[in-house]
C-alpha cells in the first residue's frame, strides 16, 4: 500500500485513473465539489473506487458545513457552520454538545449514503482574535475546553453515523495570520501560548485520525512547517499531545510548501506523517507523488486499520430527518 491519499479529476473515474490507482494502491481517496454532481453519480463513483481494489477503502471529504461543504444544495442538505454551535455553547453548553452530535450524525448519514466513510472534521483549532479568517467561523470556539467538548461530540456523532472523523489542523492553525493555501504562515507565539492551542488535541488524543498543518511554529521548529517537521510531529503531536492515530498531512498541493511533488510527498512521510494528502486530481502530479514514495510503514498500516475499525458494523440509530430535527430544535435558541 502506498502512503498517499489522492484526489480525482472529475465525476467519473477515467481509464487512466483506474489504471494508476490499481498500480499505486493508495491508502485512500479524497473528494471535492468537482466530484460530487448528484446522488446516483456519487454512489457510482465511490463504488468504482472500491472496485479498483476489490475491498473497502477510505474515501474522504471535507463536509464541515458552512463555507466548507463539497456536497451542496439542492442535491444535498445544507449544514450549519461551527460558529453556530459556538454561539449556543455560550448560553447552553449541554444543548450545544447535543446539537453538535446530532449535526455530525446527520452529516454522516448523508455521507454514508454516498459511499463516503471519512470526514475531515472536526477542526480543533482554537479561534484567535485578529487572526486570518481561513479558520474563522469554521472554529468551534476560542476556549480550548469548549473546542474539545464540541469536538468530541462531532467525532461521536460521525462515528454513530458510520463515518470516521479527522481532527485538524494539528497542532493548531488558529493563530495563523495568513492562509496556508496561498503562502507559508509563521506563528511566533511562545511555547506557553502554544500550550493553549494544543489543549483540545491533547484532550482528544484518542481520535482515530488527524491532519497536520502547513504552519511554522518558531518556538518548536523555526525552519520547517509542522507537516515537514520531525520535531513537531515526533515531539509535539506524537509526544506532548500523545496522538497515536492515523496522521495525514494537509494537502501537499498548497502553496505553503515548495519543491516538486515527489519531494513534498516524501518530505511529509519522512517527517512522520503516515500518508501524504494530494488533492488536485492532476495525473502528472500524482505520478510524481508516487515516484517519491515507498511502501507504507507497517505501523502506519496498523493505525489505518485501527481507525477504520472504529466504524465496523456501525449503523445509524436514527434517520437523517430525526438527527437534523434534533439539531435544529436546539439551534433555535440562538
Amino acid at each position: 500500500m502506498q502512503p498517499a491519499i489522492y484526489g480525482l479529476e472529475g465525476g467519473v473515474l477515467s481509464d487512466d485513473e483506474r489504471a494508476f490507482f490499481r498500480d499505486a494502491d493508495p491508502a485512500g481517496y479524497i473528494l471535492f465539489r468537482r466530484n460530487c454532481q448528484d446522488r446516483e453519480q456519487l454512489r457510482r463513483l465511490t463504488g468504482d473506487l472500491r472496485a479498483v481494489h476489490g475491498r473497502d477503502v477510505p474515501i474522504l471529504i471535507d463536509q464541515e458545513g458552512g463555507r466548507v461543504s463539497r456536497m451542496k444544495p439542492p442535491e444535498w442538505p445544507e449544514f450549519p457552520s461551527a460558529e453556530r454551535f459556538d454561539a449556543l455553547y455560550r448560553i447552553a453548553p449541554a444543548s450545544a454538545i447535543e446539537a453538535a452530535r446530532a449535526n455530525a450524525e446527520a452529516i454522516a448519514i448523508t455521507l454514508r449514503e454516498a459511499g463516503i466513510n471519512v470526514n475531515c472534521l472536526p477542526l480543533l483549532d482554537v479561534r484567535q482574535a485578529g487572526a486570518h479568517d481561513i479558520i474563522g467561523d469554521r472554529a468551534l470556539g476560542s476556549e480550548p475546553m469548549q473546542v474539545a467538548a464540541l469536538g468530541r461530540a462531532v467525532i461521536e456523532g460521525l462515528r454513530d453515523g458510520g463515518v470516521v472523523g479527522v481532527v485538524k489542523h494539528m497542532p493548531g492553525h488558529g493563530r495563523s495570520m495568513s492562509d496556508s493555501h496561498l503562502e507559508l504562515p509563521v506563528v511566533d507565539a511562545s511555547e506557553e501560548d502554544l500550550e493553549r492551542d494544543i489543549e483540545p488535541f491533547r484532550t482528544l488524543r484518542a481520535a482515530p485520525m488527524g491532519m497536520t498543518s502547513h504552519v511554522v511554529y518558531t518556538a518548536w521548529d523555526p525552519n520547517r512547517c509542522a507537516s515537514l517537521s520531525p520535531i513537531v510531529i515526533g515531539d509535539i503531536i506524537r509526544g506532548r499531545i500523545g496522538f497515536d492515530g492515523f496522521l495525514m498531512s494537509d494537502d501537499i498541493g498548497m502553496h505553503a510548501l515548495s519543491g516538486d511533488f515527489g519531494q513534498r510527498a516524501r518530505g511529509v512521510v519522512e517527517a512522520g506523517c503516515d500518508v501524504a494528502l494530494h488533492c488536485s486530481g492532476d495525473m502528472e502530479e500524482m505520478v510524481a507523488v508516487a515516484a517519491g514514495l515507498v511502501a507504507m510503514r507497517p505501523e502506519s498500516v496498523a493505525r489505518l486499520d485501527r481507525a477504520m475499525a472504529t466504524i465496523a458494523g456501525a449503523e445509524p440509530q436514527r434517520s437523517y430527518e430525526e438527527a437534523a430535527a434534533r439539531r435544529d430544535s436546539l439551534l433555535a435558541y440562538v
